[in-house]
């Protein structure tokens, strides 16, 4: 490590850190960076994966079990009020101890817990598993996007990121071609035991991958944060076949102790009321509908499983398509300027569902494509923007709480759809949905900050 002259440890820290986000900022995006989304990707490929298996088991066992749609609500509900406590427990795992840690042990969580929800006897056992396996799902990605993001530099940090992020969707759509073929053939255990693959992951990501740099300088590792750093830009030099340039920036990198005023202080408090928000309705909406769509064509619709399974897929591939847009150009139309129209957009698009009637499955396909396809950029570029917003000490954390939301909203969502279903009223399902992107769509515009291009710790100081 270049020796840095500072009069106070507190001082050296500070500048160790300033030094260590100048030299991020000069790498550009190689083999090395791709090979590291890849392998970060693989364990949110399967968080995605095991999520959304749910949605396409429920069409097998909702006869099989005798499921009221309450019961299939809170059975939905049950996996993301695990991952609400996984979020909170794993944020804060990563804050104190390290990314690495905390992705590892969310990995290793809800595999084996996913395997075990392969032996479920009945519903009370599958609640109880989900719930459990939940805990390790919901660590995993907030996690996961808290480190690529610290791995970025500002310029294009948004392709980078979302590209990274584009695994989740393909997860999504993995879970609806897999599912497609799995379950009608060796049974709805079959989905479980193919999200249980990722424990595999466990046994080498600590050796592929070094700690986030960022976090190491800020907790004063000196040591530690130099030899990660240098892995990084040996990666680099190697990849290029030439030597990294000397750092360009002069980057104030101010030390501060992790505090709650980094989430509620002044500087801070719009953003996470903001960021609480966006979150909240983006899952509201998406995993509202998402992980019962199959469900309605089947049972509302009387469609047969594989066609309900074949609607929900189409869904996925156009949402995939969607996503893959909003990662190519977020960094063009900005943060705000995207949220602001894809809310409204999924807006539109369930409030014609509403006025017109969801009378035919053709109708709910069309529509709920489209909205789907909205809200599924918005699932990606929260992942980007929240870490953007706050600084290193805290971000990891804040993070986990902002994504709190989501399970909060994944938890009510699927419920509400199931009270409502039940008690005959599936048009006004769509228009409930529609009016939380209205509103969520009319607060971004109103008070979301713009964070494109700027180096973080510039927007968090």
């Amino acid at each position: 490590m270049a020796a840095v002259p500072s009069d106070t440890e507190d001082e050296r820290r500070a500048a160790y850190a300033g030094e260590v986000a100048a030299r991020i900022e000069r790498l550009p995006i190689t083999a090395w960076q791709i090979r590291a989304r890849i392998i970060i990707g693989t364990a949110t490929f399967f968080d995605a994966f095991d999520a959304l298996a749910i949605a396409y088991i429920l069409p097998v066992i909702v006869p099989l079990w005798k499921l009221t749609p309450p019961e299939i609500g809170l059975l939905i509900s049950a996996g993301f009020f695990g991952q609400l406590f996984g979020a909170l427990f794993f944020g804060w795992v990563a804050q104190r101890y390290g990314r690495m840690p905390a992705l590892l042990g969310a990995i290793a969580t809800f595999s084996v817990l996913s395997m075990a929800c392969a032996f479920s006897w009945d519903y009370t056992s599958l609640l109880v598993l989900r719930t459990l396996q939940g805990f390790g799902l919901g660590g995993e990605v907030p996690v996961a996007a808290t480190y690529i993001g610290e791995l970025a530099k500002a310029k294009a940090r948004g392709r980078f990121v979302l590209l990274f992020e584009l695994v989740f969707p393909t997860g999504i759509l993995a879970a609806s071609v897999v599912g497609l073929w799995l379950v009608p053939h060796f049974g709805w255990q079959s989905m479980f035991l193919v999200g249980a693959l990722p424990s595999l992951l466990v046994l080498f990501l600590q050796r592929l991958l070094p700690e986030s740099p960022r976090w190491l300088a800020s907790r004063g590792r000196y040591v530690e944060a130099e030899a990660a750093l240098r892995t990084v830009e040996e990666g680099t030099e190697k990849a290029l076949g030439r030597p990294l340039p000397m750092p360009a920036l002069s980057i104030s990198a101010p030390l501060k102790h992790s505090t709650w005023r980094d989430v509620f202080g002044p500087h801070y408090l719009r953003r996470t009321l903001v960021v609480w928000v966006m979150w909240f309705a983006t899952y509201f909406v998406n995993y509202g509908l998402a992980t019962w769509m199959p469900t309605l064509y089947s049972t509302v619709f009387h469609l047969p499983l594989n066609v309900a399974l074949q609607y929900q897929l189409l869904t996925n591939v156009l949402t995939l398509f969607a996503s893959f847009a909003c990662a190519m150009l977020i960094d063009l139309t900005g943060r705000r300027a995207w949220f602001v129209a894809a809310f409204a957009g999924s807006a539109l698009a369930l409030i014609a569902l509403w006025y017109i009637g969801p009378t035919t499955p053709f109708r709910v396909l069309l529509l709920g494509t489209v909205s789907n396809m909205f809200t599924g950029t918005m699932s990606l570029a929260v992942y980007l923007y929240t870490p953007e917003l706050y600084p290193t000490r805290s971000r990891a954390l804040a993070v986990g709480a902002a994504t709190a939301w989501l399970r909060l909203a994944s938890i009510i969502g699927p419920n509400i759809v199931g009270m409502l279903v039940a008690d005959g009223g599936l048009q006004t399902v769509f228009l409930t949905f529609g009016l939380v992107a209205l509103g969520a769509s009319i607060i971004v515009g109103l008070f979301a900050i713009e964070t494109k291009g700027r180096v973080l710790e510039e927007i968090s100081p």
